[in-house]
């Protein structure tokens, strides 16, 4: 079998090396029933056990109160554009949005079929490199949610702490590219959701947090399949849902349940953060693209000092068994993604072949 080779994939990205044990046995036998995880009814009593383990599992991971639902949808975190605005808001209402990157803007632009879109911030003069915080926030009078992308996978900024919003508001967040890997308090938000790809399964699912009053708000009517409450009342089998992305979410959360917790990744993770960004500060051959204060723990973007050069270090990182390095396509560079599950060894490889290409190139 081949050696397994550094994924610093965006997404779909690395998982964890135990977590893939386990599924190449559950695909062909689930638990003796002699019949694979990709097989089973989604209604039969061996996904019954699935689904609701990893329910019970998401919940002790985010400490998830019983006045909130879990809910696990398809669409990706795209979908969740659409459906946050179609469910709350009214064609005569007003929802703000913080806009750090490609993936906020995508969803104001969905929001803005629905209702009012507000812009409360933007970084986008300085090309998303912060995140705005105080009086760079102009909320409108009265919105019905604050939408905020919590890390931005393209332009490699974080949050460090949600923001103060409108009393009357509630906060929905975008959670994909950061979800779990550090203490969420999940009282602070009135909706989250996660695609699953970057730190808790694969492709094709999505995790959903919503707190439960707001299953009973209505801006309009809408078709089943894109209503919060139908899924939550069905229990996410409304229609047949991903059974295998559920069982992988599921396992992927027993992992981390096993790892200590949130504490445990978040320490780990700014671990391994740091061994590449010390790279990129000690000298000027590599420069970070985000500023230092809100700076992402999961997806660090840099450039070199020409594209040629870039090139060159793509091709002998390959060389090196090191993948999905190259930047997005959108803004060039190099950009290494280090979710939860990429291992801290693999951060200290890409650091010792960073300052060796550097001393060769410099």
């Amino acid at each position: 079998m081949a050696e397994r080779a550094w994924n610093f994939s965006a997404g779909p990205a690395v998982l964890p090396e135990r977590v893939l044990r386990q599924a190449q046995q559950d695909l062909w036998d689930l638990d003796g029933t002699g019949i694979g995880i990709c097989e089973h009814s989604h209604r039969g009593a061996a996904f019954d056990r699935v689904i609701a383990e990893a329910e019970e599992d998401c919940r002790r991971v985010g400490n998830i109160p019983d006045s909130y639902r879990v809910l696990f949808l398809q669409g990706g975190a795209s979908l969740q554009f659409a459906m946050v605005p179609a469910n709350f808001l009214g064609e005569d209402q007003t929802a703000d949005y913080l806009v750090t990157g490609a993936w906020s803007q995508k969803a104001i632009k969905e929001a803005a079929l629905y209702g009012t879109a507000h812009t409360a911030a933007s970084s986008q003069e300085e090309n998303f490199s912060y995140i705005p915080k105080g009086s760079a926030i102009g909320y409108s009078d009265s919105p019905v949610y604050v939408h905020m992308t919590s890390n931005n996978t393209i332009f490699g900024t974080q949050y460090r702490a949600e923001p103060d919003i409108p009393d009357g508001a509630f906060l929905v967040c975008d959670a994909s590219s950061d979800i779990f890997s550090r203490p969420i308090d999940v009282t602070k938000y009135g909706l989250i959701y996660a695609g699953a790809q970057k730190n808790l399964g694969p492709s094709g699912t999505v995790l959903v947090i919503v707190r439960e009053d707001l299953l009973e708000r209505s801006a309009r009517s809408l078709p089943t399949m894109l209503r919060y409450q139908v899924h939550a009342e069905k229990g996410s089998r409304y229609n047949t849902p991903n059974t295998f992305g559920i069982y992988l979410m599921g396992q992927v959360f027993k992992w981390i349940l096993a790892e200590g917790g949130l504490a445990k990744m978040q320490e780990r993770n700014e671990r391994k953060a740091r061994l590449i960004y010390d790279v990129i500060d000690e000298g000027d051959f590599y420069r970070g693209t985000a500023r230092a204060e809100d700076r992402s723990l999961m997806n660090i973007p840099f450039r070199l000092p020409s594209e040629d050069l870039e090139k060159k270090f793509l091709s002998e990182a390959g060389e090196h068994r090191m993948s999905g390095l190259k930047g997005h396509r959108s803004v060039g560079g190099i950009r290494a993604s280090i979710y939860n599950a990429f291992p801290e060894e693999g951060c200290r490889v890409l650091a010792d072949f960073m300052r060796d290409f550097a001393r060769r190139n410099g």
